[in-house]
């Protein structure tokens, strides 16, 4: 027992010597607030246990060293005096001020190895921190306002995170709400999609108006809208046209088909006999019966309904500012209407279980054109969707 109470103390010597060199090591590397955080966990351990006295030493110069350089950096900022260098200074008054917040509960603390009570200068950064914040927004503001002034969609965009880096920083800071709606909306770009119909055939107007509602694909992006209408207002400086170049419904067709079906199957049994004629008999005395097999027919007539749609177009990107073509993409669909029906005559038992299936089917009316487009139209809007999702301005 002696020996582990032994071991138990090297053990944690060691670790308190661990800790102690690798905060030495953070001050030397001049990583202060490593150095300042590994202290404090210590500390808020046992600040009074005597293996913790290098690191209020340690803490207490990390903490001077510290504040002593983001004090320097402060001056070269304000000096310099650039809207990115405001940030900085916020950012690092925020910095000085959670440092003391992060030590003050631990005071006082004595060190023996000083002799003395460790020493923290703790300053009031509250007005500092607030001519800094302030300074901090005004500089976004005018960054913002700056972009806004150069007209396009880039800076607009470029403007509308930098608003809202200020939104963060003050909530409902002047106009700021208004200029990001605006920057948004200038940023955004608007695509108007037109539908073309050259096939010199009819389409569905429900076709049109559900290729047209771009509501239901789910593209719309922050920056990005599709519109299948002109809306007052919008400049729309992107375009896509959704040409219908060719439809070409086949006419309705019916196939027949004829089978003959033949199976050998049971069909009762008999009483096996000697030959004698007499009844033959199991070991229990009871008579023995032997299936009997017969061949059936049927003959099944197989009809089959048949009407087909193609659809095929192109979908063209245009840039409406310039007038001019950016790329193009083909698009086609085919639809196909069929239905498989059956009657027979004869025996039944003869049929398949595919003909069994086949018999409960019935003649359906031959959809009619527009219904046909229609239905192809579903396709061809998957198909036109993966090319705007695929293809994004």
């Amino acid at each position: 027992m002696k020996a582990f109470y032994i071991l138990l103390f090297t053990a944690l010597f060691s670790i308190s010597c661990n800790s102690v060199k690798r905060t030495q090591k953070f001050v030397a590397q001049g990583n202060y607030n490593q150095a300042i955080e590994l202290a404090v966990k210590k500390l808020q351990k046992d600040k009074d246990a005597k293996e913790y006295d290098a690191h209020i030493r340690l803490l207490e110069e990390a903490f001077l060293k510290a504040k002593d350089e983001d004090s320097r950096h402060i001056a070269f900022l304000k000096k310099v005096n650039s809207p990115r260098g405001a940030k900085e200074i916020y950012y690092t008054y925020l910095d000085l001020r959670a440092r003391q917040d992060l030590i003050r509960p631990l005071l006082p603390l004595y060190s023996n190895e000083m002799g003395r009570k460790a020493n923290f200068v703790f300053t009031d950064y509250t007005n500092d921190i607030l001519d800094a914040k302030e300074a901090y927004t005004q500089a976004l503001y005018q960054e913002a306002i700056v972009y806004m002034q150069h007209n396009t969609k880039k800076d607009y965009r470029s403007a509308f995170n930098v608003l809202c880096e200020l939104d963060e920083v003050q909530p409902n800071y002047r106009d700021v709400h208004q200029l990001r709606e605006d920057a948004h909306f200038r940023g955004t770009d608007f695509v108007f999609v037109t539908l073309n119909n050259h096939t010199g055939q009819f389409i569905p107007f429900r076709l049109e108006r559900d290729l047209l509602d771009f509501h239901t694909y789910g593209l719309d992006d922050f920056w990005t809208e599709y519109h299948g209408q002109r809306e007052n207002g919008i400049n729309y400086d992107l375009g896509i046209d959704l040409n219908f170049q060719t439809i070409q419904i086949s006419p309705e067709r019916i196939s027949d088909r004829q089978y003959t079906r033949t199976q050998r199957i049971k069909d009762g049994y008999e009483y096996g006999r000697d030959r004698k004629g007499n009844i033959v008999r199991d070991s229990l005395g009871n008579p023995i019966k032997i299936d009997k097999f017969i061949n059936v027919s049927a003959q099944i007539t197989i009809t089959t309904q048949q009407k087909s749609v193609f659809v095929g177009g192109t979908v063209v990107y245009k840039d409406l500012n310039k007038r001019r073509q950016i790329n193009s993409f083909p698009l086609s669909s085919e639809f196909v209407f069929e239905n498989t029906f059956a009657n027979f005559r004869g025996d039944e038992r003869a049929l398949t279980a595919e003909d069994r299936r086949l018999l409960n089917n019935h003649f359906i009316p031959f959809p009619n054109n527009e219904q046909m487009v229609f239905d192809a139209g579903t396709d061809i809007k998957e198909r036109f969707k993966e090319i705007l999702r695929d293809n994004s301005f």
